[in-house]
């Protein structure tokens, strides 16, 4: 048979990275094994429905590149495949249960089943429905919909014995029934279903055949076995994936950083980064590498390297997948991405209220990220620029560090104060020393290449008797304005020397006259 996997989320929040993990392990595993990748729309939950949560999933799986094979906003063989447009089925078979034996008609108002857990939490006794309709004659249960009541469907648990199912991952799980949640809501009294019903129903005429999802889950588990029992269906395969947490071993949240996808991405992380980085939270690939593209994983994937233990969220570590991806870009393909960081932060202007790029605008013209830009550079823009990437790129942790490293090439940069221009070891009187001699030095390496330059930089530290660090830093300070700029020879071999020398004599006289 076919494997078919579902991602169901419920738009009821930002797509977090646990879900993003959860959505691609499935879809590598129906392209690890040539089968289908389902996307479901679970919005039962529409007290916290939100029609920009639902723009947000497709906005998310789209940039990472996790492409559905059916459902969304694609259709398929099975539609609708969002549950607020199937309410007809899942009632009928909400009262196909009723009919069987296996769930009862529940007229308890919302005052009895409060006094309910009133009492339980005085008495310390587990939470839960008493089953007090469930012993309903016919007779009182005709009368009360004669009646007009409002009712709900409850789900008849077996009330002794145990439900024993497998998961790939954890082995045979086997529960008491007496533990499973007592006769839980299958249908509410507005004809909403609940989660545990929608989900069975859809799964089964879906013919999902392998369900992965949060190891979370677990306790609902035995409930959705004895629904497929009771319906006389098939359950699905199991794997409940090991939990996402922080370094301190606690669910990820967002006390340990970003968690939502559109934090990391207008963080100015690469999508390869997070792509290879999350498939690897709890999950082994292939022996001696770090790096796939989503293509390899969908290849290598198997379902018997996940571990079962939780994964924990390094964010060092995806830093450091980003910081690699941004090393293999082409200077077209970092330019390409660092473009609307750069334009995004007022260096060219247009950022303001009213004006062509304003978060207004960009909003209205349906761009929703700090990775999208209405300002298009102009020529001599986009020349520099794409001279600068081949220094930035080894420098570059995340797409927002580039606005800082090229600001200085097109504005003069504000000149730090002295101390902070003094290098540790050097004093005032000598760091004037070492500008004045810088000037000759960048006077001569207009045609040098950076090695040839740096030869004479090297011999004018040791004419100074300062270490290379110590001349290099002011020169920077006063050129960049930063601390922290792109390769220095480079820099000002793209500024030009005759700026480069100006900015250092603008130094000396503001901040180091005499």
């Amino acid at each position: 048979m076919e494997a078919r996997v579902r991602y169901a989320p419920s738009p009821t929040g930002m797509q977090h990275i646990g879900g993003v993990r959860t959505a691609l392990f499935n879809y590598l595993y129906a392209r690890s094994v040539g089968g289908k990748f389902i996307l479901r729309l679970e919005d039962t939950d529409q007290t916290r429905y939100g029609e920009e949560y639902v723009r947000n999933l497709y906005d998310t799986l789209g940039w990472l590149g996790i492409d559905w094979d059916e459902g969304g906003d694609k259709g398929g063989p099975f539609a609708p495949y969002v549950q607020s447009q199937r309410f007809d089925l899942y009632k009928k078979y909400a009262l196909e249960l009723v009919e069987k034996g296996q769930a009862y008609y529940c007229f308890c108002d919302e005052e009895r089943l409060e006094r309910i857990r009133k009492i339980q939490t005085m008495n310390k006794m587990a939470p839960g429905y008493d089953r007090h309709c469930r012993s309903l004659s016919p007779q009182e249960v005709k009368e009360s919909l004669d009646a007009g009541k409002p009712f709900v469907i409850r789900l008849a648990v077996p009330l002794e014995g145990s439900t024993k199912f497998h998961d790939q991952l954890l082995g045979d799980i086997e529960w008491k029934n007496e533990d499973v949640n007592p006769d839980p809501v299958l249908l509410k009294s507005d004809g909403f279903p609940t989660y545990h019903l929608a989900n069975i129903v859809d799964d089964h005429f879906m013919e999902i055949t392998h369900v992965m999802r949060a190891q979370e889950w677990i306790p609902s588990t035995p409930l959705h076995v004895i629904m497929y029992k009771a319906f006389g269906w098939e359950h699905p395969e199991y794997c409940h994936l090991p939990m996402v947490m922080g370094q301190d071993g606690q669910k990820l949240s967002k006390r340990h950083g970003a968690t939502s996808c559109n934090e990391f991405r207008n963080n100015g992380y690469l999508k390869e980064a997070i792509i290879n980085y999350v498939a690897m939270l709890g999950c082994s690939y292939e022996d001696g590498r770090d790096m796939f593209t989503l293509e390899e994983l969908g290849k290598l994937f198997m379902m018997e390297h996940i571990n079962k233990a939780p994964a924990v969220f390094d964010y060092k570590k995806l830093e450091w997948f980003n910081g690699q991806y941004m090393r293999l870009k082409t200077d077209d393909e970092l330019f390409d991405l660092t473009w609307p960081f750069i334009a995004n932060s007022g260096l060219f202007g247009g950022c303001g209220e009213g004006e062509q790029n304003s978060p207004e605008a960009r909003k209205s013209a349906g761009l929703l990220f700090a990775d999208q830009t209405l300002l298009v550079p102009t020529a001599a823009q986009k020349d520099t620029l794409m001279k600068v990437m081949p220094l930035i790129r080894e420098r570059l942790h995340f797409l927002t560090d580039a606005p800082a490293m090229v600001a200085f090439l097109f504005g003069e940069p504000v000149i730090p104060p002295a101390e902070e221009i003094v290098p540790k070891k050097l004093d005032a009187a000598k760091t004037r020393e070492v500008l004045r001699t810088a000037k000759d030095v960048i006077a001569k390496i207009g045609g040098l290449t950076e090695e040839q330059a740096n030869e004479l930089f090297h011999a004018a530290a040791e004419a100074l008797g300062v270490k290379l660090g110590d001349l290099m830093m002011p020169i920077r300070m006063a050129v960049t304005g930063s601390r922290v700029s792109p390769p220095l020879v480079g820099s000002i071999q793209i500024l030009g020397i005759e700026a480069s020398l100006a900015r250092i004599d603008r130094t000396l006289a503001e901040r180091f006259p005499g």
